[in-house]
């Protein structure tokens, strides 16, 4: 079986630099267009949830990072009058999986890998069934570029949910927006260009690319202040 999964951090639906407008629906139709297996979006709008489905023809799974401030659509009302500024600050923030509807997936949970002092940050676990199964966490790291040691520290918990969540057999995959060059997670492997990661462990056969600047751009404007990094994985089945 061959796997195709990427991963973004879609800026709150932003460009780059950021805009007053929002593009989240073109990022999602952007990112989803050709049919990819397995689609691990960061900093996604809560407004937005439920309107991914349709954008993307794929099987929603998410988990809430942060909370809209004001509860129904004033958040979101007042976030675009200006996402470039207001950005998650009122309307919240969220990650998620998005599933090919061809897989059958099941939701294994979320767990916070963040300290109590910091942003919450959570882990997010998929299992697409198969022999083998294919496990996927995303997640998305605490931002400290003066202490790496606190994102490698989420890393290695998000790490260790994901395995406990997965099948003995399973090939795992960890994907998102790490915050750090290398988290130094034992058993995975994945090459380490920049801070956004596709690492596996199990995988029979793995290629990474990441989208060049251009091909995230639409009429001149860039989407998104990161790139998008996709990975090719191959299982055999025993």
């Amino acid at each position: 079986m061959r796997l195709l999964v990427r991963t973004w951090n879609l800026f709150h639906g932003n460009a780059d630099p950021p805009r007053r407008n929002g593009y989240l629906r073109r990022m999602v139709e952007l990112v989803t267009a050709d049919g990819p297996d397995v689609v691990c979006l960061q900093e996604v709008p809560v407004w937005a949830l439920p309107l991914i489905d349709d954008w993307s023809g794929m099987r929603r799974f998410d988990a809430v990072t942060r909370a809209p401030l004001w509860p129904g659509p004033l958040s979101t009302w007042v976030t675009r009058m200006h996402q470039g500024f207001f950005r998650s600050g009122l309307a919240g923030q969220a990650n998620a999986i998005l599933v090919a509807p061809a897989h059958a997936a099941t939701d294994l949970g979320h767990e916070r890998v963040s300290d109590a002092r910091r942003e919450r940050r959570v882990v997010h676990a998929v299992r697409i069934a198969g022999s083998p199964g294919v496990t996927v966490g995303n997640l998305h790291l605490s931002n400290d570029f003066v202490e790496p040691r606190v994102p490698c520290a989420e890393a290695v918990r998000a790490a260790s949910f994901v395995a406990e969540a997965a099948m003995p057999d399973d090939v795992v995959v960890l994907a998102g927006d790490f915050n750090v060059g290398d988290p130094g997670l034992d058993g995975y492997t994945g090459p380490l260009e920049g801070i956004d990661h596709v690492l596996t462990r199990g995988a029979d056969g793995m290629t990474v690319a990441v989208w060049p600047r251009e091909r995230r751009e639409q009429n001149g404007i860039v989407l998104s202040d990161h790139p998008i990094v996709e990975a090719q994985l191959e299982v055999v089945e025993p």
